[in-house]
């Protein structure tokens, strides 16, 4: 996955509206991984996620006018991909509400950047595994705002859920990382 900044995103939005075909190539290349973690959690099937990811970015060049004015690229592609993932549930297996604890979410991993380097790779474990053992909802929220940039206010209406809520999950993820880094270089100080 290339990692894009936001200039670039916006710079690949504009070509977009010119119908460069690889700048579209370029926005799946960045988000492919992260939309088809989302369809994949909601609907559970590997050749369907991709499906949808893939029915998204025919979305995105249909709409490649609308999609070069955007102001927040990465929300939107959320947005449709959540829709076409509830809508297949809804037409397929007539489900009408999703609960995030049921969601099947892949592995999370930190990855270590340059100045992430004087972390121990102990303690990056510790946190990867603090991350991936929080309830499923919890989780979610915590890679959709840690990972992903969104906002509260984004992650709620995404996800059907109160900006408190949203900012409740926070809270507990986040006591839980801040209780085992500190109990990891609390031990270490000894």
């Amino acid at each position: 996955m290339k990692n894009l900044d936001c200039k670039e995103i916006r710079e690949l939005q504009f070509r977009l509206g010119n119908n460069d075909e690889y700048a579209l190539k370029e926005l799946f290349d960045h988000y492919n991984d992260r939309l088809f973690h989302l369809a994949y959690a909601i609907i559970h099937s590997r050749e369907l996620a991709e499906e949808i990811v893939e029915d998204v970015f025919i979305q995105v060049w249909n709409k490649k006018l609308k999609i070069s004015a955007l102001e927040n690229l990465t929300w939107y592609l959320y947005v449709v991909t959540k829709n076409i993932s509830c809508n297949y549930l809804r037409k397929y297996n007539r489900i009408k509400h999703i609960d995030l604890n049921e969601l099947t979410l892949p592995y999370f991993t930190v990855d270590a950047s340059p100045e992430d380097l004087m972390v121990s790779n102990e303690t990056l474990q510790k946190i990867n595994k603090v991350i991936n053992d929080l309830p499923p909802k919890c989780r979610i929220i915590f890679k959709l705002v840690k990972e992903d940039g969104l906002k509260y206010r984004e992650v709620g209406v995404l996800l059907n859920l109160t900006t408190k809520t949203i900012e409740n999950q926070m809270g507990i993820a986040l006591k839980k990382l801040h209780a085992s880094v500190s109990h990891s270089l609390f031990i270490r100080e000894k």
